[in-house]
């Protein structure tokens, strides 16, 4: 064999290159051979399939109330670039990846494939991780905090006409790397570790995030989120201010109480057991008296001024005795004194709690009032473990709080739509996200008339297609029965029937349980 140069080919071309022999392997069936049996698999990357199937009820409900239009068309951003992307589509990525579970930006790759579900959100595409990561790179700080606290507030307005509690708290994010603001702080678990601070406020039993502010490690301290706290508190209506603010020991100070009685608003707080408090207990414990209050506690009440306080505050002092294991001494059943046959019996050891409150209820309903503020635990577990406060970190401190607000304002919005699809049972996002969001969707496209076809793969399938049904058919009712309504009222009727649980409770209960 020769070329036209003149020159002979001593190792000739064989069958072709192996991009082409594996090019021609993954146009035909691929043989499988599995424990159970043999499969044949074919490649179709071009159909229009989703893993995320029931999200276009999700769509339907935002498209319902309005919330995700109007999230992007207030969006501060501008672009010049004709290479920029839209609003909608960067701000439906955001959206995507965080209802996805993802919790770094690298994993918005994994929805780049997706065709069916960004039409549900008036996207063309989805953008890149590099785009999603720089895109508020040089935004303004102030107007991207009034953007976001809008929609924030647009979430949980209507529910503020009720009585309410708002539950404060700071948590920290472990850092790994030379981020802006990874500073040490308290971090009992992972001691040294470089931090930010999230000081969060919520609210109760609906559990949701009023707002969030991302601090420097160091700064973990209450006093750090305080200007914060009253900011929003003067922001609201005097109709829609809460009923009582609860929190942790670390916000019973002197600034945080005189605050509150300067705005004449109720609290409840738990003391430290600082060497007076200690004190304090072993002069309450002589006293007789206790009252029986709820998870087997007692309680004790009076009106003190601790060191350091500008006037007497009422405090209730908990105790509850300790279960301790029945151990058998050495010498056998049973321990006598010498000589004589009367058993030594030990008395009874507590653990301590001391709350200070400025509320006019009994006893038992400030007790119980406190023991439900362990709910906001489980809202920082849960956004932080399913949600994506746990990553979206930049180096700069500005990216990673818009990050938090953004996360806060999805969870919001998925919170909403779980509760209006089943009121009577909340879900947390590793349960609900399977159960309402997970199910394999294929689009058929016939003439002008689009099909999704959806096939869920949990348990309780049937239960999913009759709870998405009743809430598409309450959305559809609030769209074509009732087109006279704006999208304001379409979504106080939503609250309506989210409500609808509280109100029954409300009604049973002497005082608001949140």
């Amino acid at each position: 064999m020769s070329c036209g140069s003149g020159f002979e080919v001593v190792h000739p071309q064989g069958e072709g290159s192996t991009e082409a022999i594996v090019q021609r392997i993954l146009d035909r069936s691929l043989v499988v051979d599995t424990v159970g049996r043999r499969f044949h698999v074919e490649w179709d990357p071009a159909a229009p399939v989703t893993p995320l199937g029931q999200l276009v009820f999700f769509a339907q409900f935002l498209g319902t109330a309005g919330l995700f239009s109007d999230w992007v068309q207030s969006c501060p951003l501008t672009f010049t670039s004709p290479n920029a992307p839209t609003k909608p589509d960067l701000l439906g990525t955001i959206t995507l990846s965080v209802l996805a579970g993802q919790n770094r930006y690298t994993h918005v790759t994994a929805l780049r494939a997706d065709t069916v579900n960004p039409q549900g959100f008036g996207m063309k595409k989805v953008c890149c991780e590099d785009t999603v990561r720089r895109a508020f790179a040089d935004a303004d700080a102030e107007a991207c905090a009034r953007w976001q606290k809008h929609a924030m507030a647009k979430t949980w307005m209507p529910a503020l006409r009720e009585p309410w509690i708002m539950d404060i708290d700071v948590t920290v994010k472990p850092i790994h790397g030379r981020q802006e603001g990874a500073e040490p702080g308290y971090n009992p678990r992972l001691k040294g570790r470089p931090c930010h601070a999230y000081h969060t406020m919520f609210v109760r039993s609906l559990r949701m995030v009023l707002d969030v502010e991302v601090h420097p490690g160091k700064q973990h301290g209450p006093c750090y989120g305080r200007q914060n706290l009253w900011s929003l508190w003067d922001s609201l209506p005097p109709e829609c201010r809460p009923w009582l603010i609860c929190g942790d020991p670390s916000y019973a100070t002197e600034a945080y109480m005189a605050e509150c009685e300067q705005r004449s608003q109720s609290y409840l707080f738990k003391l430290r057991k600082t060497p007076g408090i200690k004190e304090l207990l072993r002069a309450f414990d002589c006293k007789g008296g206790w009252q029986r209050a709820s998870r087997g506690w007692e309680g004790l009440e009076g009106t003190v001024q601790l060191k350091g306080w500008s006037a007497k505050r009422r405090i209730i002092v908990l105790r509850r005795a300790i279960k301790q294991p029945k151990t058998e001494p050495a010498d056998g059943p049973g321990k006598c004194l010498p000589g004589l046959e009367l058993e030594l019996v030990e008395g009874p050891q507590y653990e301590h709690a001391v709350l200070v409150t400025n509320l006019k209820v009994e006893l038992l309903s400030a007790v119980d009032l406190y023991c439900q503020r362990g709910d906001a635990e489980n809202v920082y577990d849960e956004l932080k473990n399913q949600w994506g406060w746990g990553g979206f970190t930049t180096k700069d401190l500005l990216r990673c709080q818009i990050a938090a607000r953004n996360v806060a304002l999805v969870y919001n919005w998925w919170t909403l739509f779980v509760r209006c699809a089943e009121p009577t049972r909340p879900r947390e996002a590793i349960t609900s996200r399977p159960l309402l969001l997970c199910a394999v969707g294929r689009v058929v496209e016939s003439g002008r008339q689009v099909t999704i076809r959806l096939t869920s793969t949990h348990g309780e399938a049937s239960r999913v297609q009759q709870l998405l049904t009743n809430l598409s058919m309450f959305l559809s009712g609030l769209n074509n029965t009732a087109e006279q309504l704006s999208a304001d009222d379409k979504w106080q009727r939503i609250w309506n029937r989210i409500l609808a649980p509280f109100r029954v409770t409300k009604g049973l209960l002497g005082i608001p349980s949140g």
